[in-house]
């Protein structure tokens, strides 16, 4: 279980301040299962706020080479999980500051609802990163993937198989950035054959927290309302992807009509071996968490993001020059899967259950 120290305990004060920190909020965040460290000691201690630490993405991925790159740099690492709720997350910004946390790391539960925190850390010293998804501050550093490239190789992948016909687009949430930008790499790459009357949308929608079931629900859904006159889905994640599946086993469609995602889950690429998905675009979680903890070490040497190696200017969608690290995913269909089993990102029994032997790559 994450342990936390109640924020702002006045014994405390003078050993927060002496970290350079700030204090916060009296309010301690709900018990998750999100393991964290010991009360910091080091010179350089980072926070990181998970949003709903629960996902598979986060525990198998994200966090140790995060913790891996920290502890390499000799770094502290503590956490908390928000567990799916933006109102918590807020506390437990608060909370990480108050442990001590010289740089804080934020997954956001919502994009906007975080501004004020991250506004008062940044004015308490405490320069954050936004992890994965954008926070509309130009005074954090926002690193991620390059979202808008993953929705266009996910649509390139769909689009190649199915250049026209009725086309489904199960975005994410709403609150979440990301959605938007998947959504605009996936106009870049379909927009012309919408305009001519080549595609037709005949669902789309957003998904609250990215759920599954609730991916599935729209899919079946959407089916209902078309009479399963459906020629492909683009599903902007590996989690929705698994229950748009789903949605299309229960009506004997599974295999027969394209599906994407991305993240590379385990079950994602078994899909993709199965012929379920066609495509899973990679986005190596252990260069997203490396890159992280390795900013945030410099940002406790030095708090200018702009100093931070590798970054560059991300034009945001609210206007803002954001100091970004955008790193590059890979799609992952049938033709190169010993992509994802050379980089020991998955097993090969694992990829390979239930397939055929020597019917794709990757599976001998």
């Amino acid at each position: 279980m994450v342990t936390r120290k109640l924020a702002a305990l006045l014994g405390t004060l003078a050993l927060v301040l002496a970290a350079c920190t700030g204090t916060g909020s009296s309010t301690d965040a709900p018990e998750s299962d999100a393991p964290t460290s010991q009360a910091p000691s080091g010179d350089c201690t980072v926070g990181v706020s998970w949003n709903n630490y629960q996902e598979e993405r986060w525990a198998l991925w994200d966090e140790p080479a995060i913790k891996d790159a920290l502890e390499a740099a000799g770094a502290e690492y503590v956490s908390n999980d928000a567990a799916s709720s933006a109102e918590t997350q807020a506390s437990n910004v608060e909370n990480l500051i108050a442990d001590g946390a010289n740089v804080v790391i934020i997954l956001a539960q919502d994009g906007t609802a975080i501004l004020p925190s991250v506004e008062a850390a940044i004015n308490e010293g405490v320069p954050v990163i936004a992890y994965d998804r954008l926070i509309e501050d130009p005074n954090a550093l926002y690193i991620t993937f390059d979202n808008v490239g993953v929705g266009r190789l996910e649509a390139e992948v769909i689009f190649d198989l199915v250049p026209s016909g009725k086309y489904v687009i199960i975005k994410g949430n709403s609150a979440d950035a990301n959605a938007d930008f998947l959504r605009e790499g996936m106009e870049e790459v379909i927009g012309d054959a919408v305009a001519a009357g080549d595609i037709e949308i005949v669902g789309e929608t957003y998904t609250d927290n990215w759920d599954p079931s609730i991916a599935q629900d729209h899919m079946e859904q959407f089916l209902t309302d078309n009479d399963n006159d459906v020629d492909a889905v683009l599903a902007e994640n590996d989690g929705m992807a698994g229950g748009v599946v789903a949605a299309l086993e229960a009506q004997g469609l599974a295999g027969d009509i394209p599906v994407s995602g991305q993240d590379g889950e385990q079950a994602a690429l078994n899909r993709v071996a199965l012929g379920t998905q066609s495509v899973s675009v990679w986005k190596d979680a252990r260069e997203l968490g490396t890159a992280a903890a390795e900013a945030a070490v410099a940002l406790c040497e030095n708090p200018d993001i702009a100093a931070v190696s590798g970054t560059g200017t991300f034009d945001s969608p609210g206007g803002n020059a954001m100091t970004s690290i955008l790193l590059e995913p890979i799609p992952i269909t049938q033709e190169n899967l010993s992509v994802v089993l050379d980089a020991g990102w998955i097993d090969e029994a694992t990829l390979c259950q239930g397939v055929d032997s020597g019917s794709v790559d990757g599976c001998p």
